[in-house]
């Protein structure tokens, strides 16, 4: 039964993937739901600035690439082809927008209410949007990430020389010398977008290997892949400045470990060096809520914060910061919330990186089992040896399963491969439903297909691969 005492039952702060998501399961639950959105569109980071546009991109990039760059040519296919940057961003724009206004039907549908504005706390039930005061019985705080600022370097979107990843989705030329600060998801998928397009891009990295938290051996084999491309690779290093001068950009690199300070010029320079969490302006002392020293909202397995009508999920909260991962939470915060079960399983997240190709994993790695003390089986396969990759001419990347070395269980899978991003959803499920490697072993997959080499690799964990 509604509480009519409040405004509402629910009130969710922001409408990314994990407050969208919330607010209509909220309200699919019965529950009279409104959500806090300050943007003029629904989606959040991810939608307005975030994976839509960038896969947009991505895609564009890659027709591009293929048609200018040679795999058309292996096929005998002679194109030189013309950008016209313009359409091709407005073909993005396009995307979002069909994708945002979904949202908003669906909210309508689902009879929830959208308040514009931002929202500030006034204690735990009782929430300031604009001028308007609003009461809920249960608050979800869902207001996501921001981009972490770079000390010395200062990002000008609308300068469109300095920029951060959402100044890099919206480029009004190809640049001449792409400068990315951050070996990161972000950056190679950015950089990759401009490198494809004509952009000399280099990529300066803190660590000494790229995407920090994949598996070592993707790892290293991602940096040989982006280096065979055409980008070069300053690992080991850090920008401590950068200077714009007319079309410009000056910056002051250093190693890590400090010392050895060079200069580099380029037209445009990407800083990407990971995401915080948005707590700006929530006020959340009012409500009895503190951040943690990551400026992360602490909760519980339920989701629930120290205020027991408070919760939180997404990128706000500890875990990765992740769409998928926070759409699962919205599900689940809304059952809580309603007196359901809801659950996120948090060793089954996948991450994708959406290069070419691409790369995904999900579970652990093999430095994570070390470092756990785990005793790990690992089976490797190459793509090489997979006949649908090799029938397309397309076979860099491998799979790589790592089980428990008793049970067999699958404890994490690794993959590069141009359709790694779809075949990592066979292995969540595999290891959703607890499976062995020689679960997947023994599970026929259709040939030719790429998803054979996760098979062959789980065959390998046995040491017994058909194709190799």
């Amino acid at each position: 039964m509604a509480d009519h005492s409040y405004d509402y039952d629910v009130l969710i702060i922001g409408a990314g993937p994990g407050g969208y998501v919330a607010a209509i399961r909220a309200a699919q639950l019965g529950l009279k739901t409104a959500c806090v959105e300050s943007r003029e569109t629904l989606g959040g980071t991810c939608l307005n600035v975030g994976c839509i546009p960038s896969k947009a991109l991505l895609h564009g990039s890659e027709l591009f690439e293929e048609a200018a760059g040679g795999h058309f040519a292996t096929w005998g296919i002679t194109a030189t082809p013309k950008l016209d940057l313009g359409k091709m961003m407005a073909e993005k724009t396009k995307a979002v927008g069909e994708l945002t206004g979904g949202i908003e039907f669906l909210f309508k549908k689902n009879k929830v209410t959208w308040l514009k504005g931002h929202a500030a706390f006034e204690d735990a039930h009782t929430v300031n949007v604009g001028s308007e005061k609003v009461t809920a019985k249960d608050i979800v705080i869902a207001t996501g990430s921001n981009v972490t600022p770079l000390p010395g370097v200062t990002v000008d979107n609308a300068g469109k020389r300095i920029v951060d990843s959402t100044g890099a989705l919206d480029l009004d030329e190809v640049p001449e010398h792409l400068v990315v600060i951050g070996g990161g998801v972000i950056g190679l998928e950015l950089g990759s977008v401009w490198r494809r397009l004509g952009a000399k891009v280099t990529v300066v990295e803190f660590l000494d290997q790229v995407l920090p938290g994949m598996d070592g051996d993707v790892r290293k084999e991602a940096g040989k892949i982006f280096k065979k491309q055409g980008m070069a690779m300053m690992l080991g290093h850090k920008v401590t400045g950068a200077s714009v001068k007319g079309k410009k950009v000056t910056l002051t690199i250093e190693k890590s470990a400090g010392g050895d300070e060079q200069t580099i010029e380029a037209s445009h320079v990407l800083v990407s060096i990971g995401r915080r969490p948005n707590t700006d302006g929530l006020a959340l002392d009012k409500a009895g809520l503190s951040v943690n020293k990551r400026g992360q909202i602490e909760i519980d397995h339920d989701f629930r914060t120290s205020v027991p009508n408070i919760w939180g999920i997404g990128d706000v909260v500890p875990g990765p910061m992740l769409a998928h991962k926070a759409e699962d939470e919205g599900i689940a915060v809304a059952e809580n919330i309603a007196g359901l079960t809801g659950i996120v399983n948090h060793d089954v997240i996948p991450s994708v990186v959406y290069t070419a190709p691409e790369i995904a994993g999900v579970g652990i790695t093999e430095e994570d089992a070390k470092e756990r003390g785990l005793s790990v089986k690992i089976g490797k396969f190459p793509m090489m040896a997979n006949s649908r990759a090799k029938a397309n001419r397309d076979t860099e990347g491998f799979v790589k399963v790592i089980a428990d070395a008793e049970t067999d269980r699958v404890l994490g899978v690794w993959i590069i491969a141009s359709l790694a991003g779809t075949m990592i959803a066979e292995a969540c499920i595999a290891m959703e439903f607890g499976a062995t490697s020689e679960d997947i072993a023994y599970t026929c997959h259709a040939h030719p297909t790429h998803a054979e080499a996760l098979k062959e690799a789980a065959m390998a964990v046995q040491g017994k691969p058909i194709h190799m």
